[in-house]
C-alpha cells in the first residue's frame, strides 16, 4: 500500500466523542497498510474555544489593531490545537505520531496575508518521518513565505492543504473526513429527497463547489484534478465509503455500471442583486469597459455577466450592491438593481450538446410559476436567476425534475 491523505474537519475533532471517531478511520487505515498523513483543521465554530472565527473575534475584543502578518500568525494557533490533540491521542493508543506545521511541512506560499497562495510543497520531512513509520499530522489552512513568515490559505485552506499534500506525496487517495455523508444532489436542508453520490467528476464537484456546495473547497479540487489524484468526501461519523471524485475516464474503473447521466445536482447561492446598464448605441464597448473597470477598481467581484451592445447585465452580492451602483452613478450612469435574489444552478457533465436541458428548466420553474430573471450556460453547468423568495421551491422543483432523488 501507498500514502493515504486524511482530512478532518473542525467537527471532526470538536468533542471528544467525535476524536474518537477519527481514531477509528486511523486505525482501520493502518491495519490496511497505508503510510498515513493527517490534514486538521482548527477544532468547531465560532463560539467554541480554538475555531479559527473565535480566535479572530479575539482580536476584535483585544484592540482590533493586529496587521495582517500578525493575524495570520494568531490565525495558526487553532491547527496546532488540533494537531497537537490528536497526536496526544494517538500517541496514548500506541500510534507513533509526529505533528508538523505547514511550514515545516514544506508549504512554501506567497505574501497574500489571509488568501495566499501556495507556490511550492517540499514533502521531504514528511517522507523521512513515514519511513521512521510515523503517522504525520500536519497543521491545515497555512504555509510559510521564503522569508519564513507564517501564512493562511484562506477560507476553506485545509481542503487545500491536503490535496496539495496528496499531489506532492503521489498519494493514493486524499480522503476529506466532515460531517455529511459525502456529497448530495442538492441541499438537504432545502431539499429533503437529495441524494447521496456514489461518484462525480471533478469538473461536476468544482462546479458545486464554485455554486454555492460548500462540501470541498473548489481550489482543493482543482489542484487534485491537475494532479489526478482521487478523493473521497466522506462522513467522520460512519464507516461508507462517501463520494469519489475522479476523472469520468475511472468511474469504470471504480465502479462498474454507472448510469450515463444528464444532471448530477442542483446547488445555489443567495443573496446577489442583479444590476443593468443600458449602454448607449455606438459606445456600447466602451461603456461596458467603463463599467467593469469601474466595479475592478472598488473591489467587488462580478458573476453571472451577460453583455449586448445596448446593455451590461450581471450580479453582485447584496452587501456589494450599494457601493457598485455608486460607482456607476460617478460615471453619470443609471443603474437598475433588483436585490434579493438567488443564483440557481443546474450541474452535470452530460449536458453539454444534449437537446432540451433548457426547456426542462424552464418547464419545471414555469409550471411553479417562478419567473427566470436571467440565464446562462456553460459546458456542464446552466444557470438562472430567481427571485430570493423563489429559491428553495425553484431547488425542488429542478431536483424533481432531472430525477435527481433516484
Amino acid at each position: 500500500m501507498g500514502i493515504l491523505v486524511q482530512k478532518f474537519g473542525g467537527t471532526s475533532l470538536s468533542t471528544p466523542q467525535a476524536r474518537e471517531h477519527v481514531i477509528r478511520h486511523v486505525k482501520r487505515e493502518l491495519a490496511s497498510g497505508y503510510s498515513l498523513v493527517i490534514v486538521v483543521s482548527a477544532m468547531g465554530r465560532r463560539g467554541e474555544p480554538y475555531a479559527t472565527d473565535t480566535l479572530l473575534d479575539w482580536a476584535v475584543q483585544n484592540g482590533n489593531a493586529l496587521g495582517d502578518r500578525e493575524r495570520d500568525l494568531l490565525m495558526c494557533c487553532g491547527e496546532i490545537i488540533s494537531a497537537t490533540t490528536l497526536c496526544g491521542l494517538l500517541e496514548n493508543e500506541g500510534i507513533p505520531s509526529t505533528v508538523l506545521t505547514g511550514a515545516q511541512a514544506g508549504f512554501v506560499t506567497d505574501n497574500s496575508y489571509g488568501n495566499a497562495r501556495i507556490l511550492d510543497v517540499r514533502p521531504e520531512r514528511i517522507l523521512r518521518e513515514l519511513r521512521d513509520q510515523k503517522v504525520v499530522i500536519v497543521t491545515g489552512f497555512q504555509g510559510q513565505t521564503e522569508a519564513g513568515d507564517f501564512t493562511t490559505l484562506g477560507r476553506g485552506g485545509s481542503d487545500t492543504s491536503a490535496t496539495a499534500l496528496g499531489a506532492a506525496l503521489r498519494a493514493d487517495m486524499v480522503d476529506i473526513y466532515t460531517d455529511v455523508n459525502g456529497i448530495l444532489t442538492a441541499d438537504p436542508r432545502i431539499v429533503e429527497d437529495a441524494k447521496p453520490l456514489t461518484i462525480v467528476s471533478y469538473t461536476e464537484i468544482c462546479n458545486m463547489a464554485h455554486q454555492g456546495a460548500k462540501v470541498i473547497h473548489p481550489r482543493a479540487v482543482e489542484i487534485a484534478m491537475q494532479a489526478q489524484i482521487p478523493v473521497r468526501v466522506r462522513s467522520t461519523f460512519s464507516d461508507t465509503e462517501g463520494t469519489l471524485v475522479t476523472h469520468p475516464e475511472g468511474f469504470n474503473d471504480v465502479q462498474a455500471g454507472i448510469v450515463d447521466r444528464f444532471v448530477t445536482g442542483i446547488a445555489y447561492v443567495s443573496n446577489v442583486t442583479q444590476i443593468s446598464v443600458e449602454c448607449p448605441e455606438g459606445n456600447g464597448t466602451g461603456m461596458q469597459l467603463q463599467i467593469f473597470k469601474s466595479m475592478a477598481d472598488n473591489g467587488i467581484s462580478v458573476d453571472f455577466i451577460n453583455v449586448t451592445p445596448t446593455e451590461a447585465l450581471y450580479t453582485v452580492f447584496d452587501d456589494h450592491s450599494e457601493k457598485a451602483i455608486a460607482a456607476l452613478q460617478e460615471l453619470g450612469l443609471r443603474p437598475k438593481s433588483l436585490s434579493g435574489c438567488a443564483k440557481v444552478s443546474v450541474i452535470g457533465g452530460g449536458i453539454n450538446g444534449v437537446p432540451g436541458i433548457m426547456a426542462r428548466i424552464v418547464e419545471a420553474l414555469s409550471s411553479q410559476n417562478i419567473q427566470i430573471l436571467q440565464s446562462a450556460d456553460s459546458n456542464t453547468t446552466i444557470w438562472v436567476l430567481v427571485k430570493k423568495e423563489d429559491m428553495v421551491q425553484s431547488l425542488r422543483a429542478l431536483h424533481a425534475k432531472f430525477e435527481l432523488h433516484r
